[in-house]
């Protein structure tokens, strides 16, 4: 809520034939470069020496029931849509005056993972599978399908779609910030060059700005990209995990502005480094987590690395293990965000805990996530192969397993909530950013965002 200065005039406006009555100073809650925090001239406002004139009126030659919606807002801090507004009306209008990013926070609360409630189901719009959901920093999202990246803003309009070079089929996409995508896609068979690799895009017109390569002994070399991460500390770096056609393996480094390579990790033994198919920057210890997880390669795979030294500084894997009905294959991992532990998830929905302050002793396994789904759960993995995946985010652990998100709070990881929304099928991933939740179903590419309404004002 903005409390106008004292001794600020009144304005009258115009917007579309409906007369307006307010004062310059809510106005100028607006905040600066916005439509409405003109420079309102006193002059026009009460008769000089003020009270006997008529403010000044400014025609604007736009929707006025909008303009109501978004006035109120400046005056209370409150969001109040009438049942008349078309949302997607109202959030161009917003657009218009400089106001969307005012009315995205007074229709989001915080986000907590206890309190989310669906928002909407997006159709697919594109043949084949999804392959990933990355939620923007700015509250949209894009999604991968085949060779084609869908990219969506905060309002769920589609913008001009992401194609990397020679569409090549992408394995991963991350935003750099929220008008820069990342992807990675997969090198293809006899073409030299011209596809596969890492490259960053304008998440506003599509358009490409630079490739990211890849050089050996001086000499570039063509290479396949899978999972992609970034340096959100300040390093403004990018890393891939690579495969290379001449057993460069490993992951490369480039700076993020430049495109230019900055490192590369060759893969030692015992560490499946290029066939990667999760990354995920550690701020707090400036370590890489590097996870190749059943069932891309028969065993699972983490580590830690550390570039400063070009170490690995914890590795943990299951090879010689003995599998049985309750111990089978990690198939997605994530850093608890204390930094202490990492979290994995197998295929029958068993959730563990590996302890990074220790390289002894192995996966504590637990069941609490089976009570979300029961059964059903394992008929949709059977089916349609859409293994489950982990986040965290504000303190809490998210798992998808089957059509359901479970959501785990508090130092025990105890369920507090689950998440079933549109009947897409099975979750084959979900994102968490902006605010909200994207989870992509593996039927028709549906994907469900989940928002935390506002709190109610008292």
């Amino acid at each position: 809520m903005c409390t106008p200065a004292a001794g600020r005039g009144r304005v009258h406006l115009n917007v579309g034939g409906r007369v307006f009555e307010t004062t310059a100073a809510t106005l100028a809650c607006a905040g600066r470069d916005t439509m409405l925090d003109t420079s309102w001239n006193a002059s026009h406002d009460d008769a000089a020496g003020g009270g006997g004139g008529a403010a000044a009126e400014y025609f604007i030659d736009r929707d006025p029931a909008c303009f109501a919606v978004l006035l109120d807002l400046l005056r209370t801090g409150g969001l109040h849509v009438p049942p008349g507004v078309p949302e997607a009306t109202l959030y161009r209008e917003a657009l218009y005056y400089g106001l969307l990013d005012r009315v995205r926070a007074a229709r989001l609360g915080d986000f907590d993972g206890d309190r989310l409630r669906l928002s909407a189901s997006v159709p697919g719009r594109a043949p084949g599978d999804g392959t990933a959901v990355r939620a923007a920093p700015d509250g949209g999202c894009c999604v991968a399908h085949g060779g084609a990246v869908r990219v969506y803003n905060w309002m769920l309009d589609e913008r001009r779609p992401v194609y990397y070079p020679g569409h090549a089929p992408v394995n991963d996409a991350a935003y750099l910030d929220a008008a820069t995508l990342l992807v990675a896609a997969r090198e293809r068979p006899g073409r030299r060059g011209d596809d596969g690799g890492v490259a960053a895009f304008s998440a506003l017109t599509g358009g490409l700005r630079h490739r990211f390569r890849v050089a050996h002994d001086r000499q570039p070399r063509s290479f396949t990209a899978g999972a992609l991460a970034v340096d959100d500390g300040g390093g403004c770096r990018v890393f891939a995990s690579c495969k290379g056609r001449f057993n460069e393996y490993g992951i490369g480094v480039w700076d993020a502005n430049t495109g230019e390579q900055a490192d590369f990790f060759y893969e030692p033994p015992g560490c499946a480094l290029g066939d990667a198919d999760r990354l995920q920057w550690l701020d707090g210890t400036s370590t890489l987590m590097v996870t190749t997880m059943f069932p891309r390669t028969d065993s699972s795979f983490i580590s830690l690395l550390d570039f400063r030294d070009k170490s690995v500084v914890w590795s943990w894997s299951d090879v010689g293990t003995p599998a049985s009905l309750e111990d089978k294959h990690a198939v997605h991992a994530v850093v608890m965000e204390d930094g202490r532990s990492v979290c994995v998830i197998n295929q029958y929905e068993n959730l563990g805990f590996l302890d990074l302050r220790s390289s002894a002793g192995g996966v504590r396994w637990r069941s609490r996530s089976k009570l979300a789904t029961g059964g059903k759960t394992k008929a949709l993995i059977s089916e349609e192969v859409c293994y489950p995946k982990l986040a965290t985010y504000g303190g809490q652990l998210f798992a998808s397993t089957g059509d359901t998100v479970s959501v785990f709070s508090g130092p025990d990881h105890v369920l507090t909530s689950t998440l079933r929304g549109s009947q897409g099928g099975a979750i084959c991933d979900f994102s968490i950013g902006g605010d909200r939740l994207f989870a992509l179903h593996s039927e028709e590419n549906v994907f469900d965002v989940w928002e935390t309404p506002p709190p109610a004002i008292i």
